[in-house]
């Protein structure tokens, strides 16, 4: 039987995986944030449950193609900024799927153990504040994604697909270079997810359980720290159990180039 397949975005030489894809039909236009579709959290559950899977990288542009090919059918409408997104998975009886949440469900469904605890309260007060948090901090990462990370194709795409939002945020930036605006509205939010890690004792949000809502956080945290290291180190200072979460995540992070 053949292996779990990843589809994956590449960065830059060394290539590793980076991506939050978070696009969402209910935030602003030029961004659309959907907290599940993010790659880290496929990629951690995958790592954490131990299972055999091998990686291949699609580009921005073609991402549509690719998942086409599978016979994929799009994102209902409105439910995402693309009609076809990445992550991607082929289990090993050649279905294919999108969406990590959706791929954590099958996950789960095909290998139980060790469980996510997908439908913990926490998951749900997790993903409530997710996209409070990647708003305001769009302003400061946003732009330094095609710099700091992506090839040249993907650079392309992402410039001109997203070229009302890439001026809006660089029109903000002007009055704001140092984001400190927005690091005045992130801050607070982090303190929430700190006091959600806290309750429980951490590190993980449910104490000593590991759970898929500690993917949510530690894939924001690394996809921070992939674009620009700073950004992570401000957000581990301003609430310290992020820190301490992304530690004791580690083990589920190393898998990220293959």
């Amino acid at each position: 039987m053949s292996k779990i397949v990843l589809y994956d975005l590449p960065s830059r030489e060394p290539c590793a995986s980076w991506s939050l894809n978070p696009w969402k039909s209910n935030a602003k236009k030029s961004f659309r944030l959907k907290p599940h579709t993010n790659n880290p959290p496929a990629r951690l559950a995958l790592n954490y449950k131990g299972l055999d899977y091998e990686t291949q990288w699609v580009e921005f542009p073609d991402i549509a193609p690719t998942m086409k090919s599978f016979g994929l059918e799009p994102n209902p409408e409105g439910a995402a900024r693309s009609p076809y997104t990445i992550p991607a998975v082929k289990f090993p009886d050649d279905s294919y799927m999108m969406d990590s949440r959706k791929i954590a469900t099958e996950l789960e469904r095909r290998y139980p153990s060790p469980p996510l605890h997908l439908y913990s309260p926490v998951l749900r007060k997790v993903e409530d504040l997710m996209p409070k948090l990647f708003w305001p901090m769009a302003g400061i990462h946003m732009v330094k994604i095609p710099k700091n990370i992506l090839n040249p194709p993907s650079v392309e795409y992402m410039e001109r697909t997203r070229a009302e939002g890439f001026k809006k945020i660089r029109s903000e930036l002007q009055s704001d270079p140092d984001g400190e605006k927005a690091w005045a509205k992130v801050e607070p939010l982090l303190k929430e997810l700190g006091d959600i890690l806290n309750t429980n004792g951490g590190p993980f949000a449910l104490g000593k359980t590991v759970s898929y809502a500690d993917f949510v956080l530690v894939s924001f945290l690394h996809f921070a720290r992939c674009v620009d290291k700073t950004l992570y180190e401000r957000a581990a200072v301003t609430e310290p159990s992020l820190g301490i979460l992304y530690d004791a995540s580690k083990s589920w992070l190393e898998r990220d180039d293959h």
